[in-house]
């Protein structure tokens, strides 16, 4: 069903928001793999609640428990299943909306689809969810880094541009940020004067009980030519797919992007060259996928993130019975999603290229007739 997530390399997440617990039972993963608890920690400490004035002040450690899979430090090649504890459940702030529907929120399409739902913290639609994500993401990088599909290894790296309408000049992204340049600030904008004026509209809002959206953008070096399939699992597909998996999403573009409709097909083509005895394009307006498949050029995409829809202000909605109410969000909310957002990213980039390149090694490695 849709709790799972890839082909050879997959995960299902599982758990809710106010539950016990959440998690993740990794399968595919390979044998051997030297993996610590603190490894998966660092990128789960970059997600998790309360790390700034910023983001939502709920109280969690997000403390992960390797239950299976892993022995004496090694992948053993059969399921891996990690847990994090919840802590800090305030279930009581969220009891108007077990009758209520918060406005953009999945409270409703929830209780359609399935006749009833967890109303606490928004159960399972909570971005509570994406702890797996970022669990799992941690060993698909380390996969990544160490894969001897990838010459060099495969570095992702993700980062603010946009925070409601304050965004990062173009020229002074152009470059690959390092970590320490999008860990600087709790924003993760690499650009320190955009990231200020981030910083300074995100308390402004949430002072107001209101919320605001952003934009990430990623980008990939490493990856040689070659991943990805034709027609319907196109790597910018996938990709796409994992994205628009995230809560709060509403849009994704590669490379050019909308940008690239207003362009003619003489102003926009990547012109192949010969640079150091291997084929590369002058330019990268493709994003580094051209036909589903990778080029070995930068992989360069955007996606973008609505405002939190749990606000703190009073909002006319409807109850269950469909009459006409109002609702004040309660509870601890981000009044900005968006800076948490950036390790999920990584997260599922990590999955999506693991996943196609162990699909590519399967189909086209060292098998020949």
């Amino acid at each position: 069903m849709g709790n799972i997530f890839g082909k050879l390399f997959t995960i299902s997440t599982w758990g809710e928001s106010h539950g016990p617990g959440v998690g993740v039972t990794i399968d595919g993963c390979p044998p051997g793999l030297p993996i610590t608890s603190e490894e998966i920690q660092v990128e789960l400490d970059r997600r998790r609640p309360g790390q700034s004035d910023i983001v939502t002040p709920r109280k969690e450690e997000d403390k992960v428990e390797i239950w299976s899979g892993i022995f004496e430090g090694k992948t053993t090649g059969t399921p891996i299943t990690l847990i994090v504890r919840n802590a800090d459940q305030r279930s009581g702030a969220y009891d108007e909306m077990r009758d209520k529907f918060r406005p953009s929120h999945a409270d409703f399409t929830y209780q359609q689809k399935f006749g009833l739902r967890d109303h606490r913290g928004g159960g399972r639609s909570s971005a509570r969810e994406t702890v797996g994500r970022v669990a799992a993401g941690a060993i698909a990088k380390k996969i990544l880094m160490s894969s001897q599909g990838a010459a060099s290894g495969v570095e992702i790296r993700a980062f603010l541009t946009q925070v409601h309408d304050i965004v990062a000049p173009a020229e002074a992204l152009a470059g690959f940020p390092t970590l320490a340049e999008v860990e600087a600030t709790p924003v993760r904008c690499p650009h320190l004067p955009t990231a200020e004026k981030m910083i300074e509209r995100i308390k402004a809002v949430r002072s107001e009980g209101d919320s605001v959206g952003g934009v990430i953008e990623c980008r990939v070096r490493g990856v040689p030519a070659g991943w990805g399939e034709p027609v319907f699992d196109r790597l910018e597909a996938d990709l796409a797919k994992a994205m628009l998996s995230l809560p709060a999403t509403k849009g994704f573009e590669i490379g050019s992007g909308f940008a690239g409709a207003r362009l003619r097909g003489s102003e926009h083509n990547d012109a192949f060259e010969n640079r150091d005895g291997q084929v590369r394009t002058a330019t990268n307006r493709s994003g580094g996928v051209q036909g589903g498949i990778s080029n070995g050029e930068e992989i360069v995409f955007r996606v973008a993130f609505k405002p939190t829809a749990t606000i703190l202000q009073l909002q006319a909605t409807v109850d269950k019975t469909g009459a006409a109410t109002e609702l004040m969000g309660r509870g601890r909310h981000d009044p900005c999603v968006v800076p948490r957002a950036v390790p999920i990213v990584e997260a599922m980039t990590a999955l999506v290229l693991l996943d196609h390149w162990l699909r590519q090694s399967a189909q086209c490695g060292t098998f020949k007739f």
